[in-house]
């Protein structure tokens, strides 16, 4: 006499149902890549600031300059995490949005703005003899790289955010932040830049309103749209 079957209960979950929930998983990862990055960032350059109180001036020197400073290797870590960071969370981006036609280049483009910040570590500014600040061909390159690539990043992603009723509230938003950075990048390039512009005395302070006031704020509130969707929030 044969014995009874049992119906036995599997002990875990089914390989595919783990599978179908570990692409969430790693795009919540990247959403916070994404907010940390430029927090960090800003924090990162903040406190080099304050130890250089009498030797670096925020309103007249960029960002990059803090490289120039016998203690520049630290900035140069700053902009290698940066960009990394960037590179990850526009993974997370092209992942996180409904998919369209040619959907891929606006977080291509923010491949490139990540690129630029590697750039930027690997061609560091530095001092003459007479103290004079030097910008390397290599490293203007990458700065102008992530600025145009971050704000038309911001302008193409837009036209896909308006598609997907989980992004659409962000999506003018995200295209004015574009246009002003656009229009921020010509501007220091045509009254900052130039050694006899008007406004080359403030070039540190331009630069500043342009990421923290405009390319920053926007950048985290499309990380934080990309954690609500990946955690099922929206």
């Amino acid at each position: 006499m044969s014995s009874p079957s049992v119906t036995q209960r599997p002990s875990q979950r089914p390989v595919g149902d783990a599978l179908e929930h570990s692409p969430a998983q790693s795009t919540v990862l990247v959403a916070w890549a994404g907010i940390i990055g430029p927090v960090l960032f800003t924090a990162a350059f903040l406190a080099q600031e304050a130890l250089l109180v009498d030797d670096y001036s925020p309103l007249a020197e960029p960002v990059s300059a803090l490289e120039a400073h016998p203690h520049g290797w630290v900035q140069q870590i700053n902009f290698v995490v940066f960009g990394l960071l960037t590179i990850a969370f526009a993974v997370g981006l092209r992942r996180g949005v409904r998919r369209t036609k040619a959907g891929a280049v606006g977080p291509a483009l923010f491949v490139v703005s990540g690129v630029g910040l590697l750039g930027a570590a690997i061609f560091p500014l530095s001092k003459d003899t007479t103290g004079v600040t030097m910008y390397p061909a290599g490293h203007v390159v990458a700065g102008n790289a992530f600025f145009l690539s971050s704000a038309l990043a911001l302008i193409v992603v837009s036209r896909r955010l308006v598609r997907d009723p989980r992004w659409r509230s962000l999506a003018t938003y995200t295209l004015a932040a574009g246009i002003a950075v656009v229009a921020g990048g010509i501007v220091m390039n045509v009254l900052v830049r130039p050694d006899d512009a008007s406004l080359h005395d403030f070039a540190g302070l331009v630069q500043r309103l342009i990421i923290l006031a405009v390319l920053f704020p926007c950048r985290i509130a499309l990380s934080w749209r990309l954690l609500q969707v990946a955690s099922g929030r929206r």
